[in-house]
């Protein structure tokens, strides 16, 4: 197929390259040009604008990092709205579920395309093997079509409802990692100030209840030397202020939630934020008791 996608970040530079493996005729834009050269080398065709990228191609896919982002890229200056020939608008971002409502019915408005919220979950290392889940709100139809698509960079589209339904859905995949993320960070920390070797906790809980795929992931990085960041703390606390926010209007008690999202803010107050998610434990290692700074690993 021939393809647009919007936005060469962390998560859209691995999608991008799965679709081309796949044989799909792919046309990109980004708002900043540092990706571009290597995507191009790669095989994608390299647009001037959104509107150009929706004027050349039916199907669009956006991985953006906000709902601002998102705004401008569809309804600004040159944005995908104004491109009479697209069809299908396929967000992989993850925003709130109104503001998606909002857009959906802003653009059937102004060119009759159709919204599909398919936010990710998987990180870059899932978008990278093609293992993504991916989780859709929108007319059944439209998400039948891109199935097929979409399987180049995932294992599973799961159709949730209408328009929005796929970014509460994430909202709850995010509750669910945020939580268990923080209380892995609290469990290492606890085992290493009782003298446990806390690198083994991943390979003496498997089987458990408390086994799990971000435990087996999220050990190892809180117990090495810190990596690249695949998730950052900061894209983290986004996703919380708005499961926060949905809640509120909703009347939802999420208390857990919100206890997660403090320390989130906090990581991100003391600088943490542009980090791994798993370096929320240095939050934990500047406790009361270390010299601050202190990363006892």
């Amino acid at each position: 197929m021939k393809i647009g996608f919007c936005g060469l970040g962390r998560m859209g530079v691995p999608m991008v390259n799965r679709l081309l493996r796949a044989g799909h005729e792919v046309h990109v834009w980004n708002r900043s040009p540092g990706p571009l050269r290597d995507i191009q080398a790669a095989g994608a065709r390299v647009c001037a604008s959104p509107r150009e990228l929706g004027e050349r191609c039916a199907w669009v896919a956006l991985c953006l990092f906000d709902a601002d982002a998102v705004r401008d890229v569809v309804f600004g200056a040159d944005g995908l709205a104004q491109a009479g020939s697209l069809e299908l608008l396929i967000d992989h971002s993850s925003i709130p579920p109104a503001e998606t409502r909002e857009f959906a019915g802003r653009l059937a408005r102004a060119n009759g395309a159709v919204w599909l919220d398919a936010p990710v979950s998987g990180g870059t290392g899932g978008a990278a093997a093609g293992t993504l889940a991916i989780m859709a709100g929108g007319p059944a139809d439209a998400c039948a079509r891109a199935t097929p698509l979409l399987m180049a960079y995932a294992s599973r589209v799961t159709h949730m409802g209408p328009v929005g339904s796929g970014q509460v859905t994430k909202l709850c995949n995010q509750t669910i990692v945020t939580a268990t993320i923080a209380a892995i960070a609290e469990s290492v920390v606890l085992a290493r100030d009782a003298g446990v070797d806390a690198a083994r906790l991943d390979e003496a809980l498997a089987g458990g209840w408390a086994d799990s795929t971000l435990l087996r992931i999220f050990v190892p990085r809180m117990t090495q030397a810190p990596g690249p960041a695949q998730a950052t703390l900061d894209t983290m606390l986004k996703d919380l202020d708005t499961v926060a926010a949905l809640a509120r209007a909703q009347g939802t008690a999420m208390p857990v939630a919100a206890a997660a999202g403090q320390s989130y803010r906090l990581a991100s107050r003391q600088g943490l934020g542009a980090q791994d998610a798993s370096q929320l434990i240095r939050l934990y290692d500047r406790a009361p008791g270390r010299p601050d700074g202190e990363d006892p690993r």
